[in-house]
């Protein structure tokens, strides 16, 4: 891996990942990633279909678990603690570590009810704090006004972009500290997609975020660090400027500037 551009101040960093290899049974989908993710910015991670993007994504809040025959080797620190040390505690884990899906997919309950699935599994029952916690989050994700005369409708009534929304309302609604985001915007027309984009940059003052694109200029357009990923290698990580008008490695170039992939 090449790294480029500007580095990151260590106690700015959230998320250390160091010589991470993942394997599906035998066939090994990641190869000896490194890298320090900084806190309360946005990392994009880039590349081709099937280079181990959303793998990666998955193996910081490790939804990879449910795959049976996975394996990982090499270490994924996060705020100081190993999250594949044994006894770890990975529904705390995914309660700090939002993730939001390429497809959105809200229960088919009320929005209310889906704002408030996250709060209510961590014990939280009473009405008026769960009712504060469904406004809040919904204003967090930019969708407030749109739905507040409606939160006992149905949330599959809601349009795509509505829908996408809502999902990351309610993976805010159990303050979490990193939202994963995979190709949260690629179903989406433009006036969604751009919906999306301001709202991760709103959200960036407050979380860490990591989003997993095929856009190349939603990349440019969010990120302050990006990753290229391919074959399941990190070909390079650095600044998004860097990366998008200078970088150092060949590949990076060709694949940025539509050479390939």
């Amino acid at each position: 891996m090449v790294a480029s551009g500007k580095n990151i101040d260590h106690k700015d960093v959230i998320v250390e990942v160091k010589d991470l290899s993942f394997y599906y049974d035998t066939v090994q989908a990641l190869f000896d990633i490194s890298m320090d993710i900084p806190v309360r910015q946005v990392t994009a991670l880039i590349g081709p279909s099937g280079c181990g993007k959303s793998t990666f994504l998955r193996t910081l809040n490790r939804m990879n678990d449910i795959i049976h025959g996975t394996r990982v080797t090499g270490t994924v620190i996060i705020d100081g603690q190993d999250i594949y040390k044994s006894g770890m505690d990975v529904v705390s884990l995914r309660r700090k570590i939002g993730m939001v899906f390429q497809k959105s997919n809200p229960f088919p309950k009320s929005i209310f009810d889906n704002v408030a699935y996250g709060p209510r599994i961590h014990g939280i029952k009473d009405k008026v704090k769960l009712t504060e916690i469904v406004e809040r989050s919904l204003k967090r994700a930019a969708i407030w006004d749109e739905v507040k005369d409606r939160l006992d409708k149905n949330a599959l009534d809601l349009s795509g972009g509505q829908q996408q929304r809502l999902c990351i309302a309610r993976a805010l609604a159990v303050d979490p500290e990193i939202l994963l985001l995979d190709e949260p915007a690629s179903a989406l027309d433009p006036k969604s997609t751009a919906h999306i984009e301001d709202l991760i940059l709103e959200l960036k003052k407050d979380f860490t975020i990591i989003i997993v694109t095929h856009n190349m200029q939603q990349a440019g357009r969010i990120s302050d660090w990006t990753a290229f990923f391919f074959e399941g290698k990190l070909i390079e990580f650095g600044g998004t400027k860097q990366i998008f008008t200078n970088p150092v490695n060949k590949q990076t170039e060709d694949y940025i500037t539509g050479r390939f992939g």
